[in-house]
Formats: structure tokens, C-alpha cells, sequence
């Protein structure tokens, strides 16, 4: 069994989404949900957007207080911000050195397994915090090749960059001649912080505004192909 946005169960005694005859808000950002998903035009999509996010804000639609479904820049600029703010304190610490030296002291192989499962750690705990810990209702819009969420894959890439270029500025990244294991490892102690912080400051400050990224870029790709 399943609930709807009202909280009833489907398929016993609640309220029928589709009721024609006692008809909410909630009633209404389903048909508009649908709507969207089958618009094809950026535009077109873009205009229903803005009258679900309309509809949003009108009374009686307090369940939709925590949703967010749209990407845009400013949840890039969101989610690098927050890389930021939690990795850096860790930029000065040596500790973060004998943390990589760990990660690549114990080997299956050529497999350093600790490593491994700290970048595991990474991707689960970004996953996690975006659309499985109860601070936002983040939808999946459009995902990569059906499967792999944009926002998920966005997070991860800001916030490895923010790891990567931050030691490698700040002379920590080659301090000491490391191995390239053990760099990637000193990488991957600052990418956990910077994931968790990225993640956070993507969906705390709720829904941005704006248009949906992969509009502006398709509409950067339709102009490159006209010219």
C-alpha cells in the first residue's frame, strides 16, 4: 500500500485523489504534475512550473511546503557554498594526511579497500541525505539514462571539485610526496565533508527560483545549432 498527498491510503477508505466531486489542491498539482511530464517544450514546461509553484504558495497546499523538484543555478551556487563551508576547516588539518595513509595501508590486490569504501560511504551518504533523510521532498525529474537522478550526480561532481581544487590550492594535495593512492585518499576525507555540506546547502534553503537548468542548456544547444 502506498499514500497519497493527503496522507490517506490508497485502495482503502481515503479520500480518492481523482474524486471529481470533492476536488483540493492537492487534486490540482497532480493534474498539473502530469501535465508537466508530458510538455515537451522547454518553455511550455517552464510555464507550468511556475503555476505549480503558484499554486504552492496558496493556502491549503501546506503539504507542499518541502518539495522541491526543479535544479537550477542557484542550487549549484547552493551546493558549492556548502562544500565549502564544511571542508574547509578540514584543509589545515594534518590529521587528514594519516587518514589517507590508512585508507592505503590495507590491500586486497592493488585494491585499496578502505579507500574504496570511503567513496562508497560518499555517493550512499550523498544519496541519502537527499531523498531518503526527511528534510526535503525532492523529486527525481528527468533522471540520466532513466535511472541516475541530475541533482545526485551534480552534488557529487561540485562537491569532488570543491575537494580536489581547495587541496590542491591550498599546497596540501602534493605535502610530502604522496602516492597518487594516497592523494586521491586525501581527496576523498575532504570530498566526505564536502558532499555532506554540498548536499545540505542544495536542499535546506528549499526550492529555488529561476529556470530549471537543463532548460537553460537546452536552450544553449538549440542556439548553437540554429547559428
Amino acid at each position: 500500500m502506498s499514500t497519497d498527498r493527503s496522507g490517506g491510503i490508497e485502495g482503502g477508505g481515503a479520500r480518492d485523489a481523482t474524486d471529481p466531486e470533492h476536488p483540493d489542491i492537492d487534486d490540482l498539482l497532480d493534474k498539473l504534475d502530469t501535465l508537466e511530464r508530458t510538455v515537451d517544450h522547454p518553455r511550455e514546461r517552464e510555464k507550468v512550473r511556475q503555476t505549480i509553484s503558484l499554486v504552492e504558495r496558496m493556502p491549503g497546499s501546506e503539504a507542499f511546503t518541502k518539495r522541491i523538484s526543479k535544479y537550477t543555478g542557484r542550487d549549484v551556487a547552493e551546493s558549492f557554498v556548502g562544500g565549502i563551508v564544511l571542508s574547509l576547516p578540514l584543509l589545515v588539518e594534518d590529521g587528514v594526511f594519516d587518514i589517507a595513509e590508512f585508507f592505503v595501508s590495507t590491500t586486497v590486490g592493488p585494491v585499496p579497500v578502505f579507500l574504496v569504501a570511503n567513496v562508497t560511504f560518499v555517493v550512499v551518504m550523498t544519496f541519502g541525505l537527499l531523498y531518503h533523510a526527511d528534510f526535503r521532498d525532492v523529486r527525481v525529474e528527468n533522471p540520466i539514462f532513466g535511472v541516475v537522478p541530475h541533482r545526485f550526480v551534480a552534488v557529487l561532481i561540485i562537491s569532488f571539485t570543491v575537494a580536489f581544487s581547495t587541496m590542491f590550492l591550498w599546497g596540501r594535495l602534493h605535502e610530502g610526496d604522496p602516492s597518487s593512492a594516497e592523494a586521491l585518499g586525501r581527496v576523498s576525507v575532504i570530498w566526505a565533508a564536502a558532499a555532506f555540506g554540498a548536499a545540505l546547502g542544495d536542499i535546506l534553503p528549499g526550492e529555488s527560483e529561476g529556470r530549471e537548468l537543463g532548460d537553460r542548456l537546452g536552450d544553449l544547444g538549440d542556439s548553437f545549432r540554429d547559428d
